[in-house]
Formats: C-alpha cells, sequence, structure tokens
C-alpha cells in the first residue's frame, strides 16, 4: 500500500464538540519508518496524524523536516508534538523542524508532550543553533502516567513503556458524536452559521421548515488511536492497544531476532500482532524497522499469521483512516 499525500488545508464548514463532517482529513502519514539510523530507502522514524482540524506530529526522527515537504506537510499543520522517548531516532528532527515553525511565524501555540526526565534534551533540542526564535512551544514535560490532555474532541493518555530509558506510549480517544453530512445540509438550505446553531441546539430552521440534527447527520462511534513506540512487551502496550481502531506499533525486528528484541527492549512483529489480537484492536500499522530488513513483506506475513488486519508502512504512506478499520 503506497499513495503519495496531498496537500491539505483546514475545513471551511466550523466543527464542533462531537461533530466531524463527512470530508474530514483523517489520515497518517509516514514521514519515516527506519529505526536507529537511516538507509537508503528508510528516513529515521517520523510519523503525522491528521485528525480534523488537528495535525499530530509523533516522534521526528533526523530528516523529518525534508520529509514534511515530500509529503506535502507543512509547518504550520503541526498543532501538537509527542515524543516518546529521546533517542536519536525518535527526536532529533524536532530541532529542525521547531526551527522551521519559527521560520514560517506559525501563529498558533504547539504543546509538546515528551518524559519529564529527558528535559536537559528537550532543551538542546529546542535550541540547538542559532536563530531568531518566533516559535510559540508550549512544553508539557509527562511526569506520571494518566491523561495528559482533554478538551472537546479527544482525551489522550500517556503510559509507561518498557525500553530501558523512560519512554511512554500515546492513546488518542474521542468522544462519540455524529457525522454531518454536507449534502443533506446543502438540500434542507442549513449554511454558515446556521450549522453552528444546529450543533448547540439540536434543531435549527431551514429552507422548509425546522431541520433536526438526525435528518442531516449520522451516529459516530468516537474512534481510538494509539501509539506504541519502542518497548518491549508489556501490560501497558495492551492497556493502550485496547478495543483500539488503530494501533500504530513499532517492529523492529522478526521473530528470528526475538531474543535480541528482548534485550535491547523492542518488539517484533509477531509481538505487534498479539498485542493488537489480544486487545482487541482494529487496524495493525507497523513501523520502526531495523535496517538489516530490506523488505516489509516478512513483517507483514509474520504479523498476518496472528492478526487479521496487518500494514505495513514505507516512507511516503499514507494511510487513509476515513475508510473500515475493523475486521
Amino acid at each position: 500500500m503506497r499513495a503519495k499525500s496531498e496537500k491539505w488545508s483546514r475545513p471551511s464548514i466550523p466543527s464542533g464538540p462531537g461533530i466531524v463532517f463527512g470530508l474530514s482529513a483523517r489520515e497518517l502519514v509516514a514521514l519515516g519508518t527506519s529505526s536507529q539510523v537511516p538507509t537508503r530507502h528508510r528516513n529515521h522514524n517520523g510519523c503525522f496524524l491528521r485528525w480534523d482540524t488537528e495535525g499530530f506530529l509523533f516522534d521526528p526522527g533526523e530528516g523529518n523536516q525534508r520529509q514534511m515537504i515530500h509529503c506535502g506537510v507543512a509547518a504550520s499543520q503541526i498543532t501538537r508534538v509527542f515524543l516518546t522517548h529521546f533517542h536519536g531516532d525518535h527526536c532529533l528532527g524536532f530541532a529542525g523542524i521547531v526551527q522551521r515553525i519559527s521560520l514560517d511565524r506559525v501563529p498558533h501555540t504547539i504543546p509538546a508532550y515528551y518524559p519529564a526526565s529527558g528535559q536537559k534534551y528537550f532543551d538542546r533540542l529546542r535550541h540547538a543553533s542559532i536563530y531568531r526564535d518566533f516559535a510559540k512551544i508550549e512544553q508539557r514535560p509527562i511526569t506520571e502516567e494518566g491523561e495528559i490532555d482533554r478538551d472537546e474532541r479527544f482525551v489522550v493518555t500517556a503510559l509507561a513503556l518498557s525500553h530501558g530509558v523512560d519512554t511512554f506510549g500515546y492513546r488518542l480517544v474521542e468522544p462519540d458524536g455524529v457525522t454531518m453530512l454536507p449534502d443533506k445540509l446543502e438540500a434542507a438550505g442549513v449554511r454558515g452559521p446556521a450549522i453552528r446553531k444546529l450543533m448547540q441546539d439540536g434543531v435549527v430552521d431551514g429552507s422548509a421548515g425546522q431541520v433536526p440534527l438526525g435528518d442531516v447527520s449520522v451516529p459516530r462511534r468516537g474512534k481510538k488511536i494509539a501509539f506504541v513506540m519502542d518497548t518491549r512487551v508489556c501490560d501497558n502496550a495492551f492497556e493502550l492497544a485496547r478495543d483500539a481502531d488503530v494501533l500504530i506499533c513499532e517492529s523492529t525486528y522478526l521473530a528470528t531476532e526475538a531474543t535480541e528484541a528482548q534485550e535491547r527492549g523492542h518488539l517484533t512483529a509477531g509481538d505487534a500482532a498479539r498485542i493488537a489480537h489480544e486487545a482487541g484492536a482494529g487496524r495493525l500499522i507497523l513501523t520502526h524497522f531495523s535496517q538489516r530488513y530490506e523488505s516489509v513483506a516478512p513483517f507483514v506475513e509474520e504479523a498476518g499469521a496472528i492478526h487479521s488486519n496487518v500494514v505495513a508502512l514505507s516512507d511516503g504512506d499514507c494511510v487513509d483512516l476515513r475508510t473500515p478499520l475493523e475486521g
């Protein structure tokens, strides 16, 4: 599965609590899929999650700023940054990206979440060279497990993983709500500010009388996204993946290197699949592959024997998360 990412802009129709429009952008962009070091075909690790008007940047390794250009991701689209830990392949790209945020005069504040024990490394990356600093980065160091962010659109939880250095996995949960149907809104004559009123009141006057919210929308179960990077198999990996629609998971090794994976605090493709399967997750998205492997096909084969819904990322892949994720 391989597709180029298209340019993205914020939807012109207003959104609200529990509201999603049918054409909202929901996709995962693979900025890099290599572990430890880049290869000829894989950049350092990095993922960008487009989620309606939000843009979540996870673990930007070295070279991710250039990868963003190739994948059509602008610095202005980043609304939150998540670092699982401070090994270089998960954070070295942050220095360049934060300077690009400054250069582009990105106007909004960008929270950055990371293990509090790595504060000195965050500070070094934040000010790695001389530049005019206009970036509005809000530091959100994580001192303990649990909820780290909440608003009407989602709740973000961080749980500790087993990697030898302080490492957190992340879980994004959105509330149940409705998906607005633009064609039915137009047919009912509900436009502009009337859409916001409909969201708030549940009914609004249209071109031919009152329009209930249920007539121009369909129920939507809130999605759950889990992000599990460098770790051995551990209880919190299962907890993060519990009933997730999508589990984005490291898969550094194949089963033939299971001993090495355990010693170095990593997962095999089979480990990732067992976590997804036993946790009841939907789609399993594998990434973070060791440089020793030239093809991701064996990873899909190994994981697919355990879990039926598996994707192995290549650099530049764009996975549409609006399509059915269970199965």
